[in-house]
């Protein structure tokens, strides 16, 4: 998070822009009437911010309708490579997503969000989120809760003074229920997600913690709820998202 100092010192072209690259990722095309429109901005605004995004190559345009650039690939790639933990976690993420069938991903903590670095999908996945670079809610996924049982308490007091907002009927909203579930995190070594961010998915995450004791980020692997009820499936799919995360932490200590 910026210093309090710099709280609200904010450039507003440059969230103008954000707002726009946003907007555009959320649609497979869209024209700069519906920009305008959506986003409540006079067309020449809109216009400015397109041109220049298009000049740095960050859109591409076709008849008028307006996409996000592989240049942002560029970037994106570049900050998931920025660390070489995140480039070790990627070979066990396929090996998880293999072994179980299932859908299997890596996930760090960015100020106060999780972000999906790596997922892979096995034979009998599923297709919901997080896609790769998605934001998603520590409170409320197995992988967040795995890597908020093992900040230290400063920084679990500083992200709860934020709202735990409420993805589905099943989220845990207060701060007190969730301060125990992250003792049991800690005390089983694994955190569970059942249907608390998406309605009837259930997940597993495990943290992936440094020699020193701070956490990387965490693994998860999620499928249907329906398939996971089964006990003896539930208790092996633990048993290899454990031992994954065992394996990478070792390698990462090694690797150092």
């Amino acid at each position: 998070m910026p210093p309090q100092s710099e709280v609200g010192e904010t450039v507003q072209a440059v969230e103008t822009a954000f707002d726009i690259l946003g907007e555009i990722r959320s649609r497979d095309n869209v024209t700069l009437s519906e920009l305008a429109d959506e986003l409540s901005l006079a067309k020449s605004t809109v216009h400015r911010h397109l041109r220049t995004l298009n000049d740095r190559h960050c859109i591409t345009h076709e008849d008028g309708e307006f996409e996000l650039s592989f240049e942002l690939l560029a970037l994106g790639e570049a900050a998931r490579r920025k660390r070489e933990t995140y480039a070790l976690a990627e070979e066990k993420v396929a090996e998880l997503a293999a072994e179980t069938g299932e859908r299997a991903q890596f996930v760090v903590e960015e100020d106060g969000v999780g972000f999906c670095v790596f997922r892979a999908t096995g034979e009998h996945a599923v297709e919901t989120e997080p896609q790769v670079g998605s934001r998603m809610p520590l409170h409320a996924t197995a992988s967040g809760k795995s890597i908020l049982a093992f900040l230290p308490d400063h920084r679990i007091q500083d992200l709860f003074e934020a709202s735990l907002p409420e993805e589905t009927t099943n989220t845990i909203t207060d701060r007190e229920s969730l301060l125990e579930e992250l003792d049991a995190v800690r005390e089983q070594g694994y955190a569970a997600n059942r249907g608390e961010h998406i309605e009837g998915l259930t997940a597993f995450g495990a943290p992936v913690r440094r020699s020193d004791g701070g956490v990387v980020g965490a693994i998860s692997i999620s499928g249907p709820e329906r398939r996971f009820e089964d006990t003896d499936v539930e208790r092996e799919i633990r048993s290899r998202l454990l031992g994954t995360t065992n394996e990478l932490e070792l390698n990462i200590a090694h690797s150092q």
